[in-house]
């Protein structure tokens, strides 16, 4: 078992780390070169900053029992199986119960942004949506074990 970390953007690498390191689990941060990330512990997979570069690094490189922490959804869908956990940083878990609705919902979306329209930002994160990431990254690593 191994976490793959889409770490472009990702909010929670010190909850990834800090997790795994009590567990001497690896971890790969995968991310373009516009981004410098050393946590002392990680392995960091840099990759070119053409777009959906990490995306198909992340999906060349999972194994069998892999927690694979991403907030796209088009990699979650592409890194998908029985055989590995894919997780938000919110703490949501990815399956085939959840991602055809998440896709059609990025579809919309970037349909309506792409005719002048809006859509939310993020918003703010919260130290509940932390707890709630650690929790069922801890819950993942459990049954991934």
């Amino acid at each position: 078992m191994r976490i793959l970390v889409d770490a472009d953007a990702c909010p929670v690498k010190e909850i990834i780390v800090t997790t795994a390191r009590r567990r001497s689990i690896p971890v790969f941060m995968f991310a373009d070169t516009s981004h410098i990330i050393d946590d002392g512990y990680s392995t960091v997979v840099t990759v070119d900053c053409h777009s959906d570069s990490v995306d198909y690094a992340i999906a060349n490189s999972i194994k069998r029992n892999d927690i694979i922490v991403t907030q796209d959804h088009g990699l979650a869908a592409l890194v998908m199986s029985e055989h590995n956990f894919v997780i938000n940083p919110n703490g949501f878990i990815y399956d085939s119960s959840n991602i055809d609705s998440l896709l059609n919902f990025r579809h919309e979306s970037s349909k309506k942004r792409r005719s002048g329209g809006r859509t939310p930002g993020p918003k703010k994160r919260t130290a509940e949506e932390d707890e709630k990431f650690e929790k069922t990254l801890k819950e993942l690593v459990e049954r991934a074990e």
